[in-house]
């Protein structure tokens, strides 16, 4: 399904940018999912969400979206009494991490024989898909996504998790699109998140510095892109204070040749294995 040319970018730059994948008509079939979770959903006050203050996370409800649905906040969505700024549908970070195992029309989009195709291109000879997010980059208050590297929190040996992320609207420099550093996936893995029943640990484990906003990238894109990289690829994204969103859909695809760490933060014991392009009924 891909080209050699796009290929080759991979290979090369860590990353691949595939425009128009998603139609008008399903970015808003998944957009209009993903508010009717959030007003539907029993919404935990406590549960935020931020990579600048990790210890904002309530680890029990954050390892338990391993194998359901849940919704966090944006760690600036209250005002100092404790009260939501804004409209609760605008106050959501993102919506995680089993999507595409217990929504139906997640499920559905995970089940494009395409995405799987893409997955087998790239290297990945059984797709397994483990996580599934809606990133909103919420208007005046989408937070900072501090530099950093998937397989951090998708270990294999070899490494082989690549990313999935689809621009459900325009991604641009103002709402906080994401950066990049071109070829540095080929750098190491600087860190490695680990669990160890409910303790979550950040270790480091290589000192190359991480890129900036001179040595990064910014890739800007329209609605309907998808962007796929490499576990190893270093990104960020910046703070949105516009008042624009910036929705974005993830997958973490795994090969489910590879043995995943048990160590992961991530285990989904219960559901088994989400394998892309199978028939999920």
């Amino acid at each position: 399904m891909l080209t050699e040319q796009q290929r080759s970018d991979f290979q090369e730059n860590g990353f691949v940018l595939l425009p128009d994948v998603v139609s008008a008509q399903e970015r808003q079939t998944l957009i209009d999912q993903a508010y009717r979770i959030i007003e539907a959903a029993d919404l935990d006050m406590s549960s935020r969400f931020s990579t600048t203050d990790r210890s904002q996370i309530q680890h029990d409800f954050f390892l338990s979206s391993a194998q359901s649905i849940r919704c966090f906040f944006e760690e600036a969505a209250f005002d100092d009494n404790g009260q939501l700024k804004q409209p609760r549908a605008q106050s959501i970070n993102k919506i995680g991490h089993a999507l595409h195992d217990l929504d139906p029309v997640f499920k559905a989009f995970a089940s494009r024989p395409d995405l799987a195709e893409l997955a087998q291109d790239l290297g990945v000879s059984i797709p397994h898909l483990y996580q599934t997010m809606v990133i909103f980059k919420q208007p005046r208050i989408g937070g900072e996504v501090t530099w950093h590297q998937d397989a951090t929190f998708f270990y294999t040996e070899p490494s082989s998790v690549i990313t999935y992320w689809f621009a459900l609207e325009e991604a641009t420099l103002q709402n906080g699109c994401l950066w990049v550093e071109p070829g540095g996936h080929r750098g190491p893995l600087r860190e490695r998140y680990f669990r160890d029943g409910s303790d979550l640990t950040m270790a480091p484990l290589d000192s190359t510095p991480w890129p900036d906003e001179r040595s990064g990238t910014a890739v800007p894109v329209p609605a309907g892109t998808l962007l796929i990289f490499h576990g190893h690829l270093p990104h960020y994204s910046a703070p949105n204070r516009s008042d624009r969103s910036r929705l974005a859909l993830t997958f973490h695809v795994v090969d489910g040749a590879l043995t995943y760490d048990s160590r992961n933060w991530l285990q989904r014991p219960d559901l088994g294995p989400f394998v892309m392009g199978d028939s999920q009924d």
